[in-house]
């Protein structure tokens, strides 16, 4: 296996990709697909591409990724001005800012915020509206259409606000464009509804940033470093450990522990990598103090901390200040890893869809599989609800699906697991973490540790099938509200763009049934999509005017936000029995 190209950053894609030709933009996309194909050799801190046989690129990554444009080099006889740069910075993933996982005194990120402006800036908003712009290019070209020109002009936009100070725009308009290359890629991590959501949250914060003020707009900006506390002494227990593995090119591990008091910290190992290094980060000792202690151990053991520093999200610093020993863990029935669990369902729930952690403490029954577009998912009831529980990774390099299949074949065994909550209009989330079929005490990180078929009970059959589950347009269960004809349409942009939604065709049987449901206001909402992408008026000499990708991009998010409020009251109330 090649190795991977290391991360470029945004802004230098983007000035490579500017710096081209007319002529040589229209090839780029055909240019990366070709470079996908080369052999790619490392050698320390550069990568090189053997574009044929008598001329190398290079990358050179000095801190594990590309940070200028000269550090993209060929030797082509077109060279600087080769296609080639271009398309080795657009075949890369994205890297991360610098500054965005940097530790920051939390006394300087308040004075940050207070001395922050009340409204928008007016640099702030240009910026912002170039966000939207590429945005809404992307949007109306779908992900067939976003090619890699598109794709970096959202990058040069990205790297603006970033300048600007609005951090939040920028991270997530990045999460667009790895979100794009993946689909373009066929990558099976790919998520439709993921690239849905950044684009819904981009244009949302461009929508409503100009005329923010006071916390909204401090919460608009975002932060663009991680401010860690000082948190004294900390008696860690360990939870679980999860792989994690992007597809922005990063990958490791992250191990939750929890408190005497139920608080989660987190302890992780994440870099640029893949599969590979997801897999072994698990056995890769911890970055906190001087514990020998590895994720995987740390799962089932305990930690004694001094000199902790936390982040808002419970994330733990390693700084040189920070020590840490080897401590006993306690199992989860024991307190106090068992209080998590002790949370009521619909509360755990309703914390999530407000923005807060999304990790779920369940006790659930297995009662078997069912088949689904994306691969089958494990059927459990959680007191009284029927839950589906889904695998967090596809990647063949890790176990999730296997897990799932073999815990299947485990009908009528309870189980107390961790979740992430998937939000959805029937219970659904991602297993993590679950007890051992069979072995009292034992745990299992379901990204990490094999089942075998010897781990089942012995009444257990081995998995014969799934159960065919009705499936809508939508991906979720035919019995559902049928805001999945409004769900579909917002889905449709995102894949095919504007002509999807453009092509002649009678939409007025889909808005009755939403009115017939009670959803008038879904159902003016599709009327006004498919106008907004119909919308193409002609010249006095009958030629067709340019579209407006802002009228559209305003449809689309106004169809975009209801879905996504529904969805939540759908979820909440699915979840309570």
């Amino acid at each position: 296996m090649s190795p991977q190209l290391p991360p470029v950053a945004p802004a230098v894609t983007a000035e490579l990709v500017a710096a081209l030709s007319p002529r040589l933009r229209k090839r780029l996309d055909s240019g990366i697909a070709k470079l996908a194909d080369r052999p790619v050799v490392r050698d320390g801190a550069v990568v090189r591409i053997a574009v044929d046989d008598d001329t190398d690129l290079e990358l050179h990554a000095p801190d594990g990724a590309v940070r200028g444009a000269d550090a993209v080099r060929c030797g082509c006889l077109l060279a600087p001005d080769c296609l080639h740069r271009a398309a080795a910075a657009s075949l890369a993933p994205v890297a991360e800012d610098t500054d965005s996982a940097a530790p920051q005194d939390h006394s300087a990120a308040e004075e940050d915020a207070a001395q922050a402006p009340e409204t928008a800036t007016p640099e702030q908003r240009a910026a912002v509206r170039a966000v939207q712009l590429a945005t809404s290019a992307v949007l109306e070209a779908g992900t067939d259409g976003a090619g890699a020109v598109l794709q970096a002009e959202l990058l040069r936009a990205a790297h603006t606000a970033r300048l600007a100070g609005l951090h939040r725009a920028a991270a997530t308009a990045v999460s667009v464009v790895t979100a794009l290359r993946a689909a373009r890629a066929a990558d099976p991590a790919y998520r439709l509804t993921d690239l849905a959501a950044g684009l819904y949250e981009v244009l949302s914060v461009a929508h409503r940033l100009p005329s923010a003020s006071g916390g909204e707009l401090t919460a608009l900006r975002g932060s663009a470093r991680q401010p860690y506390r000082p948190d004294g002494s900390l008696r860690l227990y360990g939870l679980f450990s999860e792989p994690v593995l992007t597809a922005s090119g990063y990958a490791g591990a992250v191990t939750w522990t929890a408190d005497a008091e139920g608080r989660l910290y987190q302890v992780s190992d994440v870099a640029p990598g893949g599969a590979g290094r997801a897999v072994g980060a698990a056995d890769r000792t911890v970055r906190i103090g001087d514990t020998a202690l590895t994720h995987r151990e740390l799962a089932r053991a305990g930690l004694a901390v001094s000199g902790a520093t936390v982040s808002p999200t419970g994330r733990l610093g390693a700084g040189a200040g920070v020590r840490a020993v080897r401590a006993p863990g306690v199992g989860w029935h024991e307190e106090p890893v068992a209080r998590p669990w002790a949370e009521p369902v619909p509360d755990q729930i309703a914390r999530a869809l407000a923005g807060g952690r999304d990790l779920l403490f369940l006790d659930v029954t297995l009662t078997g599989t069912a088949a689904e577009a994306a691969g089958d998912c494990l059927l459990a009831d959680c007191a009284g609800v029927p839950l589906r529980l889904t695998a967090a990774h596809d990647d063949p390099a890790l176990p999730h699906r296997d897990n799932l299949r073999l815990l299947s074949a485990a009908r009528g065994t309870r189980l107390r697991v961790v979740a992430r909550l998937t939000p959805a209009p029937h219970p659904r989330a991602q297993l993590l973490a679950a007890e051992h079929p069979t072995r009292a005490d034992t745990r299992l990180d379901i990204g990490l540790d094999r089942l075998q078929g010897a781990d089942l009970p012995t009444t257990a059959a081995a998995p014969s099938g799934s159960v065919p589950v009705p499936v809508s347009a939508s991906g979720s269960a035919s019995d559902e509200a049928p805001i999945h004809l409004l769900r579909c349409r917002v889905h449709q942009t995102v894949s095919g763009g504007r002509p999807v939604l453009a092509l002649p065709g009678d939409t007025r049987a889909d808005a009755r049934h939403l009115r017939r449901s009670g959803l008038a206001t879904a159902a003016e909402l599709l009327t006004d999509l498919h106008s907004a992408a119909a919308d193409r008026a002609h010249d006095v000499f009958g030629r067709l005017r340019p579209t407006d990708p802002d009228r559209f991009a305003r449809a689309w998010l106004a169809a975009a936000h209801y879905t996504s409020e529904l969805d939540r009251t759908l979820c909440l109330a699915a979840w309570t029995p």
